[in-house]
């Protein structure tokens, strides 16, 4: 069975129905993550692991994301943006990291897959201009839930929302969140090929 085949399969037990160009596309981005990695260090992940950990791991909250404008922060080799820019053509995708060989690799990835709704910005996601805002901020494996607020809360969209993905279920950082800031859905990821507990937490500003 081919890679291709293999995947397929496993995106339909997430009930993802993905177009073939776009699975061609996520899987040639594993293959340019895999020959930066040799020598740009963007991964610890194995390319064996690749597949469930990073394409199958990011593409898993898509049923939850909404709106026009998608912030990805601390967006390191592109994980959760570049899977879930190519799963959603309609959607414009902002990916900021502070670290330019990272962000060098994701202008290379934009290049070569031809990604016109992706755009990249070597920065902190704390001086990013208070225009444009966003309609969803998401993160993977990025700081506390309360530096994921605070940081990127000046770029959020009045009725937008955050959507932070985490392994365990953080109940302790849940409880240092400011007081306007509600949990209000969380998800269990199951992950094809993957065992490790994932959680998905969406929040949002209650206004008054």
């Amino acid at each position: 069975m081919s890679d291709d085949d293999v995947f397929e399969q496993q995106a339909a037990q997430l009930g993802l129905a993905l177009r073939d160009e776009a699975i061609q596309q996520l899987l040639a981005y594993v293959s340019l993550l895999q020959k930066w990695n040799k020598t740009h260090n963007l991964t610890a992940v194995r390319d064996e692991e690749m597949l469930s950990l990073h394409l199958l791991d990011s593409l898993a909250i898509l049923p939850m994301l909404s709106g026009k404008r998608v912030l990805d922060v601390g967006s390191g080799g592109g994980l959760p943006g570049i899977p879930l820019a190519i799963a959603s053509p309609e959607m414009t995708f902002t990916l900021v990291d502070s670290n330019r060989k990272k962000t060098s690799f994701l202008r290379q990835v934009v290049l070569e897959l031809r990604l016109p709704n992706v755009l990249v910005e070597t920065q902190r996601v704390e001086n990013l201009p208070p225009t444009p805002v966003y309609d969803c901020i998401v993160s993977r494996a990025y700081a506390s839930l309360l530096q994921f607020v605070t940081q990127s809360r000046h770029v959020l969209a009045k009725n937008g929302y955050w959507l932070a993905m985490k392994g365990l279920f953080p109940g302790q950082e849940l409880t240092a969140l400011p007081k306007d800031v509600r949990m209000l859905a969380t998800k269990a990821l199951q992950i094809p090929g993957l065992t490790a507990e994932r959680h998905v937490l969406q929040l949002g500003v209650v206004h008054d």
